[in-house]
């Protein structure tokens, strides 16, 4: 198989599935931006666990809840998830195109 083909490892969804999710209380976000991108505006209710001290074993219990992990783009959130499957936690799921996509989507932001 080429490097990059082949069956995605992990699960994304978009900015509008997301707040579906959140709205019906199906989602907790875990935002793995650094504190002060996380301070300028994240998505409502969001947890902040930064990528740069990410530990999968310090993430929160769902609680019945899917975790779902965003960024800015989604380059950090998917190595914060390499970093769950390595850890063997049943996190897969990330925001496709991060924050940015939520903004875009013009979702509402908390600051």
């Amino acid at each position: 198989m080429v490097f990059g083909f082949g069956k995605p490892r992990h699960q994304e969804i978009s900015a509008e599935q997301l707040d579906s999710m959140l709205r019906s209380g199906e989602a907790l976000v875990v935002d793995v931006r650094e504190a002060d991108e996380f301070a300028n505006g994240h998505i409502p209710g969001a947890i902040n666990m930064p990528l740069s001290t990410f530990q999968p074993s310090k993430l929160p219990h769902p609680e019945g809840k899917k975790l779902v992990l965003n960024c800015l783009g989604g380059k950090r959130s998917g190595m914060a998830l390499d970093k769950c499957g390595i850890a063997q936690a049943e996190v897969d799921t990330h925001l496709a195109g991060g924050f940015g996509a939520w903004k875009a989507a013009r979702l509402p932001v908390e600051n």
